[in-house]
């Protein structure tokens, strides 16, 4: 499909790729790993077409489609939001004005036998096949389905594109991408503005796509989930791994210890060389020898290793003072942005020492909290700090509040004090600034970078409650473990507002889940959490009202007959309530089901449009006894797991 054949690319005189090659065929979903700068956006770019390699060739087989995702790009802002994403099917889209203007023209002409008018109705035949063949009539179906699954709401769908932020206009590139179903998908850390249900959405898609993926990201659970390939750049190679990511780790360091070896190796048998030629070259007798050891080494293919910081870095906050037992309580706590409702009464208690997760959906409300509680917005109801509660806020406008006049190591060294002076480089290190970068000036960081000197600056004042809002999106997979243990550290209270799982597991112990404008407490970790939510497929996701599936024991409860009798009762009266949901279900779903074939025999303008009228309240009908069902049969798996525990 993919045919990458002795790339070579060099910038002035630096050369990122040497003679690089692989192929990549249908069904391949590959991930492309490598140290920042190592060139993996550059290779999206030059398969995506969009740049020319310096030598080499990239060949794809006839017809192929490509879909590409970048990081950064211009979105349009003249159309809606489901209007845009409809532009994926353009041909649909020409087919229907086409429809509309036969339809229109042939009921104006009454030369019914004229050979223009059967030129018209074989046009119209023509085209309607056609419209029929790509599935015309149900695509807006798929857009809305694809938009609901990168988590917009079907209030959102007649919004104007300028709307949105730069985030979500992403997703709607990225639902552009997906409806086009081209025969390969590239895409560029796809994950950074997407939260966790869209994410898993995102990865059962790709997991079955038929076509070919490669795609850039440092989410090391969404790599897991959609690779079964794993390409390394380093040093301007290719290492190709026919494993998802977490296998690749254990591989690469094999082969990396395999090449240390064979660099030592080489570096001793060049050192004696050197000694050799150094000691007999002056002397006559052994001038054959030293020509000889010479010409060995200018041919020596010399091997290279990738510098790699694996020094046992002990990055850690700045000791936390002793805040009260209470650090953050909210009492019937609201929010709203104009008559567009947030938070509608929440409460939540936050205790000292406790490390925390705000999940949900985006727009549910977790950074409209985060920012309460550090007071920067105004509220309805109560948000109450706790005694002696110092915050430190990290949010994703940070770098608005950085000096740009300052470099980056003044900007560190104006707040460190004690022994944390000694080790202002490790800590920029860390967060990718090294060797000269630390003399740049803020103004002329990327905001990337600008994001990663904010969280440095973190490390170093002495803060009793951290709120950090995505902290990890500009992050390397290295630095990111570097900040999860100095978090796992810290002996404060931190609130984590964030996306990245694998970056949860282990570190948040409660999980505040935001819904519907209110707040549900989970105790226990991220996959816990996720798994007693069930998020297995778009429906799930989009069932509105559904309740925490968080069991409690009630304990204390005697099994004699009266209690038993009752609880049998509950349990058919549950059975029969999901029962009757069930039928109802399926009544409406045959209904639309004769809907949906009269709707595929009308035309592009029909007369009748009842029945359109009909098929959508019957849609928005079924929605709801689907959220019924979801919240009867949740209420029946509660009951029956509370039994199983007395």
């Amino acid at each position: 499909m993919i045919t990458v054949s002795k790339v070579s690319v060099v910038f002035g005189g630096f050369s990122l790729f040497r003679e690089i090659g692989f192929i990549a065929n249908a069904g391949d979903r590959i991930g492309l790993v490598g140290k920042n700068g190592a060139g993996k956006s550059t290779l999206l770019k030059l398969i995506a077409g969009l740049m020319q390699p310096s030598e080499g060739e990239i060949a794809m087989s006839s017809g192929i489609t490509v879909g590409y995702l970048p990081q950064e790009m211009v979105h349009p802002e003249g159309k809606s939001v489901i209007e845009e994403a409809a532009s994926a099917f353009g041909e649909i889209l020409e087919l229907e004005k086409e429809l509309e203007r036969l339809n229109e023209e042939i009921s104006r002409r009454d030369d019914h036998h004229s050979a223009e008018y059967e030129r018209l109705i074989h046009r119209l035949v023509d085209a309607t096949e056609r419209f029929n063949m790509l599935e015309g009539h149900s695509y807006l179906g798929k857009v809305e389905k694809t938009l609901l699954g990168l988590g917009f709401m079907r209030e959102d769908f007649p919004r104007p594109v300028r709307q949105f932020s730069v985030g979500w206009r992403m997703r709607i590139e990225l639902a552009k991408i997906l409806l086009r179903k081209p025969d390969v998908i590239l895409l560029d850390e796809p994950t950074n503005h997407l939260d966790i249900e869209s994410i898993q959405w995102l990865e059962e898609y790709l997991a079955g796509y038929p076509g070919a993926v490669i795609l850039v990201s440092h989410d090391r659970a969404f790599l897991d989930n959609v690779t079964n390939r794993t390409i390394e750049i380093s040093l301007g190679r290719v290492y190709d791994y026919q494993v998802p990511y977490s296998r690749f780790v254990v591989l690469s360091q094999e082969r990396r210890q395999q090449q240390m070896a064979a660099y030592t190796n080489q570096q001793k048998m060049i050192q004696d060389t050197e000694k050799f030629i150094e000691r007999f070259r002056y002397k006559a007798t052994k001038a054959v020898q030293v020509q000889s050891r010479i010409k060995q080494l200018d041919k020596l293919d010399l091997i290279e290793v990738e510098e790699e910081d694996i020094s046992a870095m002990d990055i850690r906050f700045a000791p936390a003072p002793r805040s009260g037992s209470i650090v953050v309580e909210a009492v019937d706590l609201s929010k709203a942005y104009g008559e567009r409702l947030i938070l509608d009464k929440i409460g939540l208690v936050v205790e000292r020492g406790e490390k925390v997760a705000f999940v949900g959906k985006n727009g549910a409300g977790k950074t409209t909290l985060s920012r309460i509680i550090v007071g920067e917005l105004d509220h309805e109801g109560v948000c109450k700090i706790g005694h002696n509660v110092n915050i430190g806020y990290f949010a994703q406008n940070q770098d608005e509040l950085l000096d740009p006049d300052l470099t980056v190591l003044e900007t560190i060294d104006r707040i460190a004090v004690g022994d944390i002076r000694a080790r202002i480089r490790s800590i920029l290190g860390a967060f990718l600034f090294r060797g000269d970068e630390v003399e740049k000036k803020v103004k002329v960081l990327s905001g990337g970078e600008k994001s990663r000197l904010a969280l440095a600056k973190l490390l170093l004042q002495p803060y009793n409650l951290l709120v950090l809002d995505e902290p990890t999106n500009h992050l390397d997979m290295r630095s990111k473990d570097i900040l999860k243990e100095a978090l796992l550290k810290y002996d404060g209270t931190v609130i984590l507002v964030s996306h990245d799982r694998q970056f949860l597991d282990g570190l948040a112990e409660v999980i505040y889940e935001f819904r519907d404008h209110r707040i549900r407490q989970h105790i226990g970790g991220i996959y816990e959490f996720l798994k007693k939510r069930r998020i297995e497929s778009l429906d799930e996701l989009q069932a509105p009202g559904r309740k925490n599936s968080e069991v409690r024991n009630s304990g204390g409860m005697k099994n004699d007959f009266r209690e038993k009798k009752e609880l049998d009762r509950r349990r058919k009266k549950l059975e029969t309530d999901v029962q009757a949901v069930e039928e109802a279900i399926g009544k409406v779903e045959k209904q639309l089901a004769e809907l949906g074939t009269m709707l595929a025999g009308l035309s592009a303008n029909p007369a009748d449009q009842q029945v359109y009228t009909d098929y959508a309240r019957l849609q928005q009908e079924l929605e709801k006894l689907m959220a019924n069902w979801e919240t009867k049969h949740l209420a029946l798996e509660k009951f029956l797991e509370e039994r199983k525990m007395m």
